[in-house]
């Protein structure tokens, strides 16, 4: 059973930054992808950020220039990096990992709050 650990998240001021971690059971070669999604109350969840096998790097246009995915292979973590924050960016952050036969595994979601 493939688990997908999340922690970082937390209350922070307009214009402030977060990072967030995901730690995986499996070795992040496994996936196809990895990468973060976020639901805001009574909306859809959406990509923010994600890796993919072939090297692509895919950003929401809402948070390009401002937030940065990036990986450790060598301890199985992606980090989202979330600067300028908004409180737009409010929602609850999940890892995702999907597979080589498109089954999507994820994380248990970190609230992330941006308010003065």
């Amino acid at each position: 059973q493939v688990q997908l650990v999340e922690s970082g998240g937390g209350l922070v001021q307009p214009g402030g930054s977060l990072r967030l971690s995901c730690a995986a059971s499996v070795s992040i070669f496994t996936y196809r992808s990895m990468g973060w999604y976020r639901q805001a109350p009574a909306q859809q969840r959406e990509l923010v950020a994600r890796y993919t096998s072939s090297g692509v790097t895919n950003y929401a246009d809402s948070v390009k220039g401002r937030f940065t995915i990036s990986r450790d292979n060598a301890k199985n973590t992606v980090y989202l990096q979330m600067n300028s924050l908004k409180p737009g960016d409010t929602a609850v952050y999940y890892c995702n990992a999907q597979s080589y036969y498109f089954n999507d595994f994820w994380g248990q979601g970190t609230q992330v709050t941006v308010s003065s």
